[in-house]
Protein backbone atom coordinates (compact mmCIF):
# COMPACT_ATOMS: atom_id res chain seq x y z
CA UNK A 1 0.00 0.00 0.00
CA UNK A 2 3.07 2.61 1.07
CA UNK A 3 4.31 1.70 -2.66
CA UNK A 4 1.18 3.02 -4.94
CA UNK A 5 1.83 5.96 -2.53
CA UNK A 6 4.78 6.78 -3.62
CA UNK A 7 3.85 5.68 -7.14
CA UNK A 8 1.06 8.42 -7.18
CA UNK A 9 3.06 11.41 -6.32
CA UNK A 10 5.60 11.05 -8.29
CA UNK A 11 5.54 13.19 -11.59
CA UNK A 12 5.94 12.54 -15.11
CA UNK A 13 8.42 13.75 -17.16
CA UNK A 14 5.63 15.65 -19.26
CA UNK A 15 4.20 16.63 -15.68
CA UNK A 16 7.31 18.53 -15.06
CA UNK A 17 7.40 19.88 -18.37
CA UNK A 18 4.07 21.53 -17.40
CA UNK A 19 4.84 22.35 -14.17
CA UNK A 20 8.02 24.63 -15.73
CA UNK A 21 5.99 26.46 -18.15
CA UNK A 22 3.40 27.34 -16.36
CA UNK A 23 5.54 28.46 -13.91
CA UNK A 24 6.07 32.20 -13.35
CA UNK A 25 9.11 33.45 -15.01
CA UNK A 26 10.15 36.81 -14.18
CA UNK A 27 11.54 38.95 -17.30
CA UNK A 28 11.43 42.87 -15.91
CA UNK A 29 10.70 44.21 -12.56
CA UNK A 30 9.31 48.29 -12.00
CA UNK A 31 10.94 48.71 -9.00
CA UNK A 32 10.94 52.38 -9.12
CA UNK A 33 7.78 52.13 -9.14
CA UNK A 34 6.51 50.87 -6.16
CA UNK A 35 8.88 53.47 -4.50
CA UNK A 36 7.05 56.35 -6.62
CA UNK A 37 3.20 55.08 -6.17
CA UNK A 38 0.93 53.72 -3.22
CA UNK A 39 -0.23 50.67 -4.81
CA UNK A 40 -4.24 50.72 -4.90
CA UNK A 41 -4.63 47.68 -6.95
CA UNK A 42 -3.17 45.22 -9.44
CA UNK A 43 -4.22 43.46 -12.55
CA UNK A 44 -3.18 40.83 -14.62
CA UNK A 45 -2.91 41.65 -18.71
CA UNK A 46 -1.80 39.96 -21.80
CA UNK A 47 0.36 41.78 -23.98
CA UNK A 48 -0.19 41.84 -27.76
CA UNK A 49 3.35 40.92 -28.92
CA UNK A 50 5.16 40.57 -32.31
CA UNK A 51 7.74 37.50 -32.52
CA UNK A 52 10.57 39.42 -32.05
CA UNK A 53 10.05 40.90 -29.03
CA UNK A 54 8.87 37.42 -27.53
CA UNK A 55 12.61 36.29 -28.14
CA UNK A 56 14.03 39.43 -27.42
CA UNK A 57 11.94 38.91 -24.43
CA UNK A 58 13.56 35.44 -23.66
CA UNK A 59 16.85 36.91 -23.44
CA UNK A 60 15.69 38.81 -20.72
CA UNK A 61 15.93 41.97 -21.76
CA UNK A 62 12.76 44.50 -20.64
CA UNK A 63 12.65 48.03 -19.05
CA UNK A 64 9.66 48.75 -17.28
CA UNK A 65 11.10 52.02 -15.51
CA UNK A 66 9.00 54.90 -17.86
CA UNK A 67 6.21 52.73 -18.71
CA UNK A 68 2.30 54.07 -18.39
CA UNK A 69 -0.92 52.68 -19.36
CA UNK A 70 -3.25 54.67 -21.41
CA UNK A 71 -7.08 53.72 -21.80
CA UNK A 72 -7.83 54.95 -25.32
CA UNK A 73 -11.54 54.35 -26.37
CA UNK A 74 -12.00 51.39 -24.46
CA UNK A 75 -8.78 50.12 -24.78
CA UNK A 76 -5.80 49.80 -22.75
CA UNK A 77 -2.19 50.73 -24.24
CA UNK A 78 1.26 50.54 -22.59
CA UNK A 79 3.35 53.29 -23.85
CA UNK A 80 7.36 53.72 -22.60
CA UNK A 81 8.15 50.27 -22.16
CA UNK A 82 11.81 49.53 -23.76
CA UNK A 83 11.84 45.91 -25.02
CA UNK A 84 14.98 46.00 -27.19
CA UNK A 85 15.60 44.69 -30.77
CA UNK A 86 16.06 41.27 -31.29
CA UNK A 87 19.83 40.79 -32.70
CA UNK A 88 19.14 38.28 -34.77
CA UNK A 89 15.76 40.02 -36.73
CA UNK A 90 15.56 41.26 -40.00
CA UNK A 91 13.52 43.73 -41.34
CA UNK A 92 10.25 41.85 -39.44
CA UNK A 93 12.18 43.70 -36.21
CA UNK A 94 10.12 45.92 -33.99
CA UNK A 95 10.50 49.53 -32.72
CA UNK A 96 12.39 49.22 -29.08
CA UNK A 97 9.36 51.55 -27.53
CA UNK A 98 6.44 51.09 -29.54
CA UNK A 99 3.25 51.82 -27.90
CA UNK A 100 1.18 48.00 -27.29
CA UNK A 101 -2.11 47.00 -26.66
CA UNK A 102 -3.35 45.09 -23.43
CA UNK A 103 -5.52 42.40 -23.25
CA UNK A 104 -7.77 42.93 -20.73
CA UNK A 105 -11.57 42.37 -19.94
CA UNK A 106 -14.28 44.98 -20.39
CA UNK A 107 -15.06 45.47 -17.29
CA UNK A 108 -11.33 46.17 -15.76
CA UNK A 109 -10.81 48.82 -18.75
CA UNK A 110 -14.11 50.16 -17.38
CA UNK A 111 -12.92 50.30 -13.86
CA UNK A 112 -9.71 51.62 -14.90
CA UNK A 113 -10.90 54.62 -17.11
CA UNK A 114 -13.41 55.56 -14.05
CA UNK A 115 -10.45 55.49 -11.69
CA UNK A 116 -7.85 57.21 -13.80
CA UNK A 117 -10.06 60.11 -14.11
CA UNK A 118 -10.23 60.77 -10.23
CA UNK A 119 -7.32 63.33 -9.57
CA UNK A 120 -4.07 61.96 -8.50
CA UNK A 121 -4.47 57.55 -10.32
CA UNK A 122 -2.35 56.61 -12.69
CA UNK A 123 -1.81 53.29 -14.12
CA UNK A 124 1.99 51.81 -14.35
CA UNK A 125 2.97 48.46 -15.35
CA UNK A 126 4.75 46.51 -11.92
CA UNK A 127 5.80 43.49 -13.65
CA UNK A 128 6.76 41.29 -17.07
CA UNK A 129 7.08 38.10 -16.95
CA UNK A 130 6.38 34.26 -18.51
CA UNK A 131 3.46 32.06 -17.42
CA UNK A 132 2.29 29.02 -19.40
CA UNK A 133 4.29 30.10 -22.14
CA UNK A 134 2.46 33.61 -22.87
CA UNK A 135 3.55 37.21 -21.58
CA UNK A 136 1.65 38.97 -19.09
CA UNK A 137 2.18 42.03 -17.36
CA UNK A 138 0.80 43.16 -14.00
CA UNK A 139 -0.22 46.42 -14.26
CA UNK A 140 -1.63 48.28 -10.76
CA UNK A 141 -3.96 51.74 -10.25
CA UNK A 142 -1.68 53.92 -8.35
CA UNK A 143 -1.64 57.38 -6.61
CA UNK A 144 1.68 59.17 -6.40
CA UNK A 145 3.59 59.84 -3.40
CA UNK A 146 4.45 63.07 -2.19
CA UNK A 147 8.46 63.45 -1.00
CA UNK A 148 7.62 62.82 2.60
CA UNK A 149 6.19 59.48 1.95
CA UNK A 150 9.19 58.37 0.31
CA UNK A 151 11.10 59.27 2.84
CA UNK A 152 9.13 57.35 5.01
CA UNK A 153 9.45 55.03 3.39
CA UNK A 154 12.69 54.51 3.02
CA UNK A 155 13.20 55.34 6.91
CA UNK A 156 10.55 52.53 7.33
CA UNK A 157 12.76 50.00 5.44
CA UNK A 158 16.07 50.86 7.00
CA UNK A 159 14.28 50.49 10.43
CA UNK A 160 13.11 46.91 9.26
CA UNK A 161 16.70 45.79 8.15
CA UNK A 162 18.23 47.32 11.36
CA UNK A 163 15.82 45.23 13.76
CA UNK A 164 15.72 42.09 11.60
CA UNK A 165 19.93 42.42 11.64
CA UNK A 166 20.04 42.97 15.49
CA UNK A 167 17.73 39.83 15.91
CA UNK A 168 20.06 37.58 13.56
CA UNK A 169 23.15 38.49 15.85
CA UNK A 170 20.96 38.03 18.88
CA UNK A 171 20.05 34.56 18.01
CA UNK A 172 23.75 33.76 17.04
CA UNK A 173 24.93 34.66 20.19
Amino acid sequence: MAGTKAATTKLTPAQKAKAAADARKVIARNKKARHDYHIDDTFEAGISLMGTEVKALRMGRASLVDGWVEIDRGEAWLHGVHIPEYAQGSWTNHGPRRKRKLLLHKQEIEKLAVKTREKGHTIVPLELYFTGGRVKVEIALARGKKEWDKRQTLREKQDEREAQRAMSLRRHL
